[in-house]
């Protein structure tokens, strides 16, 4: 349990920063409303899941609690909140989660073998290059200091950017750091610039509003961002088909109820709608029936070859595998099916 303990001490130091207070974390399934059954009833099988503290991490698992989907699969969460994907890809790989919500800029790491992904959750464009004032453009960033969440979006939106720039990492001072130092290190002066996300962004507006955006991922139109569901190699396939189905009819309701799903989210996040609403502005949400359709289609397995060739040009993978290797694409329709 120590990555798990080190990725929730982490989390709870983003929530100061970014305002993102979560509902519940490792050992706390009852808030969820969802614990399981006694009293000679059936007993339900708990699901470790983790999540991200924004709309795209946590409106499906909102959403499943509320509409009761949980339940009816048998199944009793444990949510665990972190400050990224990777970090729950390391936990999953250690045994501590069963499941886990990563971002674009993670999706190397199941390419890389270390996760499955079960399920396409949406579109993403909430991520950027911001910098201080007087940094105009991404070459103005040329030996300047720029901090990122390694293997993160944040990194991915800054690598996409320099590409496009005609410069490499190496023509910049990039700093690793987690999502909640790159908030207070913007805020201090500490790095000229950082490849990060909303609601993050918002954050680092409210104490330094004059910063400026030089690179977001809606400036890549020929690329696709989509955000997923992982579990790790070894998970149960029927424990499996049981959470994408959570997902899948939760994913429909909010494809039907945009409102409610930011409710929902906000409920569960502890956050002012408002606020949760504008991160979902952020966010391309697709039916279930469409995900099904752009997985037998090829589409899915294309937004994933096309990430999974920038990151070998990125040296974070060595090869581009076939996206069949790790997007349980054939159980994902089946669930659907039944």
């Amino acid at each position: 349990m120590r990555i798990l303990r080190r990725a929730l001490f982490a989390a709870s130091a983003a929530t100061v920063l970014s305002l993102s207070v979560t509902a519940c974390s490792s050992g706390s399934a009852a808030s969820t409303g969802s614990t399981a059954s006694t009293g000679g009833a059936a007993k339900t099988a708990k699901v470790r899941f983790g999540y991200i503290s924004d709309f795209n991490g946590a409106s499906l698992l909102a959403i499943a609690d509320k509409q009761g989907l949980w339940k009816k699969q048998g199944l009793s969460p444990e949510l665990s909140v972190f400050t990224n994907g990777p970090l729950q890809i390391q936990a999953l790989g250690a045994g501590d989660l069963d499941f886990g919500y990563i971002g674009p800029g993670a999706l190397w790491l199941p390419a890389s073998g270390k996760a499955k992904v079960v399920a396409i959750n949406t579109l993403a464009y909430a991520d950027r290059v911001i910098a201080r004032p007087g940094i105009g453009s991404i070459k103005d960033l040329k030996g300047k200091k720029v901090g990122v969440p390694a293997g993160t979006s944040g990194e991915m939106v800054l690598n996409l950017a320099l590409q496009q720039a005609g410069l490499s990492p190496k023509d910049v001072q990039k700093v690793p750091m987690d999502p909640s130092t790159v908030v207070s290190a913007f805020v201090s002066g500490q790095i000229d610039a950082a490849g990060i996300w909303y609601p993050l962004i918002d954050t680092i507006k409210a104490k330094k509003p004059g910063l400026t955006e030089i690179a977001s991922t809606r400036d890549f139109t020929g690329r696709a961002f989509p955000t997923a569901f992982v579990s790790g190699t070894k998970t149960d396939a029927g424990l499996s088909a049981k959470v994408v189905k959570v997902l899948q009819e939760a994913n429909d309701w909010r494809a039907a109820h945009p409102d409610e799903a930011v409710a929902a989210a906000a409920a569960l996040l502890k956050l002012d709608p408002a606020k949760v609403k504008a991160d979902a502005a952020n966010v391309q949400t697709l039916t279930t029936a469409d995900l099904v359709a752009k997985t037998k289609d090829g589409t899915v397995d294309g937004w994933l070859k096309g990430l999974g060739d920038f990151f070998v040009s990125t040296g974070q993978l060595k090869n581009s595998p076939a996206p069949s290797d790790y997007y349980a694409g054939d159980a994902y329709a089946e669930a659907y099916a039944k």
